[in-house]
């Protein structure tokens, strides 16, 4: 078993409470972290065998783009709940970050952390 980070993936996004976020939006920030088995990656050395970074970057893209939430705790199960559907991951952890959150004071980033199982895999 094996780890597959894509970290720090950047997209601008319509997800939050404010009807400023709704219709300006905003950039939000995605690391997905994917256990995966890398036994036939290792013995084939073949892009076939393992997860295809840049189509799970585009799931996530897709996510972040064509849906809209209020929540980031919505975005991120949906990005979950999309990845474990289309690659061969048994469990994942989805962080999802909202730079300049609009809230009365002072921070870097609001950040929600989620962790899901393959169905099958429990």
């Amino acid at each position: 078993m094996g780890i597959i980070r894509l970290k720090n993936m950047q997209f601008y996004g319509y997800h939050g409470v404010s009807e400023s976020e709704k219709h300006l939006g905003g950039k939000f920030e995605v690391d997905v972290e994917m256990k995966t088995d890398f036994q036939k990656a290792f013995a084939s050395d073949n892009l076939e065998a393992t997860i295809d970074y840049e189509a799970v970057y585009k799931t996530v893209d897709n996510c972040v783009k064509n849906d809209n939430y209020y929540l980031i705790e919505s975005l991120a199960d949906s990005i979950a709940k999309q990845i474990l559907v289309r690659f061969s991951v048994s469990e994942i952890t989805v962080r999802v970050r909202k730079p300049h959150a609009p809230i009365n004071g002072v921070l870097d980033t609001v950040e929600v952390e989620i962790s899901r199982k393959k169905e099958n895999d429990a």
